[in-house]
C-alpha cells in the first residue's frame, strides 16, 4: 500500500497521542489506527518509523552497573579459557561456565532487589557484560598482544629467512616418471586420510625458500627437495649471499631473522653464521609475525608465480629454479614497494661500502658450516692451539692466562683465526687474531732475545687488581712506595685492624655461667681414702698444660676483653719466649696491666 498523505497524517495523530500515555498504555493509539487503516500493527509501526521521529528509548537508571564480583568473574574466565583448544577455538561457552561454577559453590552471580529485598540470579547477558567491562571475557583474552613497528637501518642489515612446503605441487625424481613434469597433489589423492599416500611422495615434495631483505622488501626464491633441514638451510642462504648474475643483491648481512624450527637452530646454521659474524635472531613459538615480511613473501609467491606452475611443464628442479630465477629478477626489478615508493633492486642500491660485506667464496662457506668453534684454553704466553698452529690472542681486550675462550675459523683470512667473545648484553663479538710464525731454531717469531731488551705484555685484569691489593695493604700510593713498607715489615692496614674484634663483641653477649656442684675425684674412686688427696695414685697425677705464645696470647685475648693491644704479643714473646703453664695465666694477666717484675716461675718453665 502506497503512503499517502491521509495515511501519513492518521499515523502521525496515533504517535502523537501514543506520546502523552503513560507507560504500558501507548499501544493503544497505534492499534486504533491500524485497524481505522486496516493493517496489521507491524505494517503501521513499520510506517511510523519512516514518517514520525520518536525520541529514543529511556536509559535504565542501573545502565553501566555491575553485580558480579570481579573475583567470580575472574573464575568465570579461567574456567572458560582452560576449555580452549591450542587454535582458541571455545569449548564451553558463558552460560555453561556458570551452571557449573554455581553447581559447585564457586561463584553466586545474583543480586539482591533493593526494592522488594529479592535474590535474583543475573542472566547469562548481564553476566557476559561483565566480563567484558573486567576484560576477562574470551573474546578479549584471546586478541593478539599488541605489536611493536620494527625497523631495519640498511639494506643486508636484517634479512628473514623461512621455509614453506608447496603443499600442492611434488616433482618425481626418477627420469621415466619425470616426463609428466611437476605434479599437482589432488586433495582426493593426499588428503588427510590417506597418509599412505603422503608418504610415498614425501622425498619428492617441493620445498620453497624465502629471504628477504627487510630494507628493501627484496625476495630471494629457491626450490629444493626433500624436507626442510640444516644443509637445505645453509644452500639457500650462501645461494643469497652470493654474487648472482643479473641481480645486484648479494653480500652477508648482519643479522637473520628465522622461527625456532630444528633446521634454523641446528649446528650446521649456527656454524656459518658463527663464522660469518652473522647474528642469528630466532622469534618465540607462536609469534609469526615477528618476520611478517618473509611470510608475506610466500603470498606473493603463491600468487604472482606459483599459480602459472599448473599451465606449464616443469620437469626437474633445475627449470623450476631458472623459473623462480626469471619471476625474481622481474618482481624485484619492477613492482614498487609501497613502502619506500621504489623497487626492490632500487632501493637496496643505496647500501653504502661499508654496510655490504663481501661473501667468500661458496667453497669457504660450505666448509665454515662443516667446522664448528671449539673451546680453547689461553696458555701462559696469552697463545691458542688451534688447527694445529698457536694464534696469539693479547688483541683481545681483558684475555688473560687459563681464561677459556670460542676460537673459529676466519672466512676472509683464511691464515688467521677468530675469537668470539660476548658483551654485556650477550652478543657476539669477534677478534681477528694472528698465527705464531716460526724464527730460526724453531723459536716463536715474536720471541724476545735474551740480553737485548726487556718485553712483557700489558697487566692482566687480575695483575692489576694485585697492585691495587698491594697498594691498599701498605697504605700507599704507589707499588714502590708499597715495597719499601714490606721491607721495613711494616704490618697490613697500618696495624689498624684487630683480627679478633669480632670475637671481643661476640663475648660481650655471652652470659656468666654459674658453677656447677661436682664430686670429689677420691670418693668417686674405689679404694682410695677420702680426704686424703695426697694418696692418689701416680697414674692419676695430672701434669699441667703448658702453652706456647700464640695460645698464650689467644687465652689471653679472652681473659684481658677490651685490653689486649696489638703489640701486646711481641712483648709476650720477649717475655715468655718458651711459653708457659696454664696455671700461670692469672699472673700474667696481673704482670700486663700493671707491667711489674715478672712473677716468681717455676725453675725451667718460665723466662
Amino acid at each position: 500500500m502506497e503512503l499517502t498523505p491521509m495515511i501519513i497524517e492518521r499515523v502521525l495523530l496515533a504517535t502523537r497521542q501514543s506520546l502523552l500515555l503513560p507507560h504500558g498504555q501507548q499501544r493503544g493509539p497505534y492499534q486504533v489506527a491500524a485497524e481505522e487503516l486496516g493493517v496489521s500493527l507491524q505494517t503501521l509501526m513499520r510506517w511510523r518509523k519512516e514518517v514520525a521521529v520518536v525520541p529514543g528509548r529511556k536509559r535504565r537508571s542501573d545502565c553501566g552497573r555491575i553485580s558480579l564480583p570481579y573475583a567470580e568473574a575472574l573464575f568465570l574466565s579461567a574456567l572458560i579459557q582452560e576449555s580452549h583448544r591450542r587454535n582458541a577455538k571455545r569449548l564451553m561457552s558463558v552460560e555453561q561456565a556458570v551452571e557449573i561454577g554455581r553447581a559447585n559453590g564457586a561463584i553466586k552471580a545474583e543480586y539482591i532487589d533493593g526494592r522488594t529485598g529479592e535474590v535474583i540470579l543475573l542472566s547469562t547477558d548481564a553476566i557476559a557484560r561483565a566480563l567484558r567491562s573486567y576484560g576477562l571475557h574470551p573474546d578479549t583474552l584471546n586478541r593478539p598482544a599488541p605489536a611493536v613497528a620494527l625497523c631495519s637501518l640498511h639494506p643486508n642489515h636484517v634479512w628473514q629467512i623461512d621455509a614453506s612446503l608447496c603443499v600442492l605441487y611434488y616433482l618425481k625424481r626418477s627420469p621415466e616418471a619425470r616426463k609428466n613434469g611437476l605434479q599437482v597433489m589432488e586433495h582426493k589423492e593426499f588428503y588427510k586420510n590417506k597418509p599412505g599416500n603422503v608418504a610415498r611422495i614425501e622425498n619428492d615434495r617441493v620445498w620453497r625458500y624465502a629471504v628477504t631483505d627487510h630494507t628493501s622488501g627484496h625476495i630471494y626464491l629457491e626450490y629444493v627437495l626433500g624436507a626442510e633441514s640444516g644443509e637445505n638451510l645453509c644452500t639457500i642462504f650462501i645461494n643469497a649471499m652470493s654474487p648472482r648474475d643479473g641481480e645486484p643483491v648479494h653480500g652477508v648481512p648482519f643479522m637473520a631473522m628465522l622461527d625456532p624450527g630444528s633446521a634454523n637452530t641446528g649446528a650446521v646454521f649456527k656454524n656459518l653464521c658463527k663464522a660469518l659474524r652473522v647474528r642469528v635472531l630466532i622469534n618465540q613459538v607462536g609469534s609469526p609475525r615477528a618476520k611478517g615480511q618473509v611470510e608475506k613473501a610466500h603470498d606473493q609467491i603463491e600468487k604472482s608465480f606459483e599459480s602459472g606452475l599448473k599451465i606449464v611443464a616443469v620437469n626437474s628442479l633445475e627449470e623450476l629454479n631458472q623459473a623462480a630465477a626469471k619471476w625474481r629478477k622481474w618482481f624485484n626489478g619492477t613492482s614498487i614497494h609501497t613502502r619506500h615508493g621504489k623497487t626492490r633492486y632500487a632501493a637496496w642500491m643505496t647500501i653504502s661500502a661499508e654496510q655490504l660485506q663481501l661473501a667468500p667464496e661458496r667453497d669457504v662457506m660450505r666448509e665454515l658450516a662443516r667446522s664448528e668453534p671449539v673451546t680453547r684454553v689461553v696458555s701462559d704466553l696469552l697463545q691458542v692451539s688451534y688447527l694445529g698452529r698457536k694464534f696469539d690472542v693479547s688483541v683481545v681486550p681483558g684475555i688473560q692466562n687459563g681464561d677459556t675462550v670460542w676460537v673459529c675459523r676466519n672466512p676472509w683470512r683464511p691464515e688467521a683465526a677468530q675469537v668470539v667473545t660476548s658483551d654485556a648484553d650477550g652478543r657476539d663479538i669477534y677478534y681477528v687474531v694472528e698465527p705464531v710464525g716460526k724464527g730460526e731454531h724453531g723459536f716463536d717469531a715474536n720471541a724476545v732475545p735474551i740480553g737485548e731488551r726487556y718485553a712483557r705484555h700489558a697487566d692482566t685484569p687480575a695483575q692489576t687488581a694485585a697492585k691495587e691489593i698491594e697498594k691498599l695493604l701498605m697504605g700507599t700510593d704507589t707499588l714502590e712506595e708499597a715495597a719499601a713498607a714490606r721491607k721495613g715489615k711494616q704490618l697490613a692496614f697500618g696495624g689498624t685492624i684487630d683480627p679478633w674484634k669480632h670475637m671481643d663483641d661476640a663475648l660481650v653477649n655471652v652470659p656468666a655461667y654459674l658453677p656447677r656442684r661436682g664430686t670429689e675425684l677420691e670418693t668417686a674412686l674405689p679404694g682410695v681414702v677420702a680426704n686424703r688427696s695426697l694418696d692418689v695414685p701416680a697414674a692419676l697425677a695430672i701434669e699441667p698444660l703448658r702453652l706456647n705464645p700464640v695460645q698464650l696470647a689467644g687465652r689471653l685475648h679472652q681473659a684481658m676483653p677490651g685490653e689486649w693491644q696489638a703489640d701486646n704479643y711481641q712483648r709476650l714473646v720477649a717475655w715468655y719466649p718458651n711459653g708457659a703453664l696454664e696455671s700461670e695465666l692469672g699472673a700474667i694477666v696481673d704482670r700486663f696491666r700493671d707491667f711489674g717484675e715478672p712473677p716468681r716461675l717455676v725453675a725451667g718453665l718460665g723466662a
